[in-house]
């Protein structure tokens, strides 16, 4: 019985000892490859910067400077509550202390600097498509944003969510590393479009349904879903007829720029400060991401809207 006993427990030591490595932030080694050489571009930083609105989430709760990047907003989700850090470029609060390296890290494998795993709330499963030059240039803009003193809260997470060191089994399973590469046989456009969509845009976090885990369902992606704060429903933004599919290019561009649909109503709720952030965008973008959003496979919707 003791040599029995004295087995279990060297299963249960291995096991644990194999868990403890599968998790750890090391594996996530995306974003620790070289910066390329050269000046920022601030221009492409600012680009980026409204293309991944960043201000729908991260400015302050309330201000009228959205470029006051000191955090705040709650984000309910079925997981626990989450709450926007700050990423001014406050060098104690914020993440003015930070390097780029550090910055590229964090955006591309959801490691922090100090090696702690971030939770998917912060959408590096679509930012890990960006290249690192432009995060480079994205981390360069928001250095010139004002420092925002204060930092934020932690987040409200029952257990098992509060177990970070967890994360690192999710991102085995949801977290591939891969850098976005152009199609070949298209267009500039047409793949500047995907990249801001499936990149910097991270359009499939809202809009597509999410398995028992917080993972995307890959074969309803973009197909819509409930929204994570339990209000509502995301809709489907695939040309499928329950989606976009009667709208026309311009019909696209025209939300993106003014929040206006074809039905003469305007978005609401968290699309309003999405449209405040992609009208900053060169109306080249928007037509390129709405050339793309209509190349999508129409799929029907992954839930329905409630009755009004």
């Amino acid at each position: 019985m003791k040599r029995f006993m004295g087995a279990i427990a060297l299963v249960a030591l291995f096991g644990a000892g194999g868990a403890w490595v599968l998790t750890s932030p090391s594996l996530q080694a995306t974003g620790t490859e070289a910066l390329p050489g050269g000046a920022s571009n601030l221009e492409n930083g600012r680009t980026l910067f409204y293309a991944g609105g960043c201000t729908s989430c991260h400015a302050v709760p309330g201000a009228e400077d959205k470029t006051r990047l000191g955090g705040g907003l709650a984000l309910h989700s079925p997981f626990g509550t989450f709450y926007a850090p700050n990423i001014s470029p406050h060098p104690r609060d914020g993440i003015g202390a930070w390097t780029p390296e550090q910055f590229v890290r964090a955006m591309r494998a959801g490691v922090s600097p100090d090696g702690r795993h971030y939770y998917p709330a912060f959408p590096y499963t679509s930012y890990q498509r960006m290249n690192a030059g432009d995060l480079r240039d994205l981390f360069a803009f928001m250095m010139t944003l004002p420092a925002v003193e204060g930092r934020v809260r932690d987040h409200d997470l029952p257990f098992p969510f509060n177990i970070r060191r967890a994360l690192g089994f999710w991102k085995l399973i949801y977290l591939d590393g891969k850098v976005f590469e152009p199609a070949a046989g298209k267009s500039a456009a047409a793949n500047r479009g995907a990249y801001l969509v499936e990149g910097p845009g991270h359009c499939a976090e809202c809009h597509s349904p999410r398995d028992r885990l917080g993972g995307i369902v890959s074969e309803q992606r973009f197909a819509g879903g409930p929204n994570p704060d339990g209000k509502g429903v995301v809709p489907n933004i695939t040309p499928d007829a329950s989606g976009i599919g009667s709208w026309s290019k311009s019909d696209i561009v025209e939300l993106l720029t003014t929040g206006f649909t074809p039905e003469f109503d305007s978005v609401g709720s968290n699309m309003a400060p999405v449209v405040k952030n992609t009208a900053n965008l060169p109306q080249s973008d928007r037509e390129a991401m709405a050339d793309y959003l209509k190349s999508l496979p129409a799929r029907p919707s992954a839930v329905k809207k409630a009755p009004k």
